[in-house]
């Protein structure tokens, strides 16, 4: 029996594996619920022409439109189109590359989940191979990358030589004691970035020349790392407009120093403290569901931020969290919550 999974499918084998290591199903969870949609539909399928429609039209179309056509399918179809005729044979590769390895999973999955994982690292790493870029969007989430480290250094390059822009890369692997090599940093193109349980290269032996010239959205999924290497990321990313941090598991500084910043969500977070020291163009800062220990507590400190409209969703739990707007420091004591509960029953 199958089970629906936070990313793709997950098989009986791969369940208890989750039932065994149960933080890993619920930071799989988590990230799936912030991860961008696929700019492929999960649905379409490649089919025959029926019998009594003997003209194949769509043959016909311009080249523009078949490539169009073709970016929809998921991977396995859409390399399939080249065995149409030779109108579409060269079509897929000269198509910027779509590739969301959860397409390429097995439908009966009975091979068990580490034996699948296999099957994909291996038609990752051909269709990698095969198409000459652009690479386009590639999502991988299915693999335990600390069995193919090797590959997985050789995606990222070819990533990189293939101008990528949308990239989501997540490991599946508890404790975070695999480290994303540094080759993404090479990735000058990107647009769209999501990492997952990871730990984070130590920033401190990084070229200082590291660019994300047009980042505009960047997801950090239950990564390790320290605050340093937050600040590192965030001061090369000169357009980045949205910034989610999920489930981070250390205590970090969040620092918010950008000219182009607009949306911060901060999802099942524990932060120490939280300063706007710069941000012109934030409209937005969201903590939600924030997970702070006992005794501690987070402050958020606005700096200058004069589009900032939505501040929220700010704990009541007395002493957990401290706002100071300017000169004005606003915290939940105890008698003040229970003034309020009391207004609210």
């Amino acid at each position: 029996m199958d089970i629906l999974g936070p990313i793709g499918p997950i098989d009986t084998e791969m369940a208890v594996e989750f039932r065994r290591q149960g933080v890993l199903g619920r930071l799989l969870s988590g990230i799936h619920y912030i991860l961008p949609d696929p700019p492929v539909s999960a649905a379409a399928r490649l089919f025959a022409l029926p019998a009594h429609d003997a003209v194949d039209r769509i043959s016909c179309l311009p080249e523009s439109l078949l490539g169009n056509i073709v970016s929809r399918l998921p991977v396995k179809d859409a390399a399939r189109t080249a065995a149409l005729s030779s109108r579409w044979r060269g079509v897929w590769r000269s198509s910027p590359l779509i590739l969301v390895d959860a397409d390429l999973l097995p439908v009966d999955g009975t091979a068990g989940a580490r034996a699948d994982a296999r099957r994909v690292t291996s038609a990752v790493s051909c269709v990698l191979a095969a198409h000459p870029g652009p690479f386009r969007c590639v999502q991988l989430t299915s693999s335990y990358m600390e069995e193919f480290r090797g590959p997985l250094t050789r995606w990222l390059e070819l990533l990189a030589a293939n101008g990528i822009q949308e990239l989501v890369l997540i490991s599946r692997r508890w404790p975070l004691d695999i480290v994303l090599p540094a080759t993404f940093l090479d990735m000058a193109t990107l647009t769209s970035l999501y990492l997952g349980l990871w730990k984070f290269p130590d920033t401190a032996d990084l070229p200082r020349a590291t660019s994300f010239p047009n980042l505009r959205e960047l997801g950090l999924c239950g990564i390790f790392m320290e605050s340093k290497d937050l600040d590192y990321i965030l001061d090369r990313s000169p357009v980045l407009e949205t910034l989610y941090v999920e489930t981070n598991l250390f205590k970090l500084r969040l620092r918010l120093v950008s000219q182009s910043l607009r949306c911060v969500l901060l999802i099942g977070c524990f932060f120490e403290e939280i300063f706007v020291v710069d941000a012109p163009s934030l409209e937005r800062l969201i903590l939600s569901e924030a997970c702070i220990p006992n005794d501690s507590c987070t402050k958020v400190k606005i700096g200058y931020a004069p589009k900032l409209h939505l501040l929220g969703c700010l704990e009541l739990d007395p002493g957990t969290q401290v706002l100071e707007v300017g000169n004005t420091v606003i915290k939940v004591t105890r008698l003040q919550r229970s003034e309020l509960s009391d207004k609210v029953r």
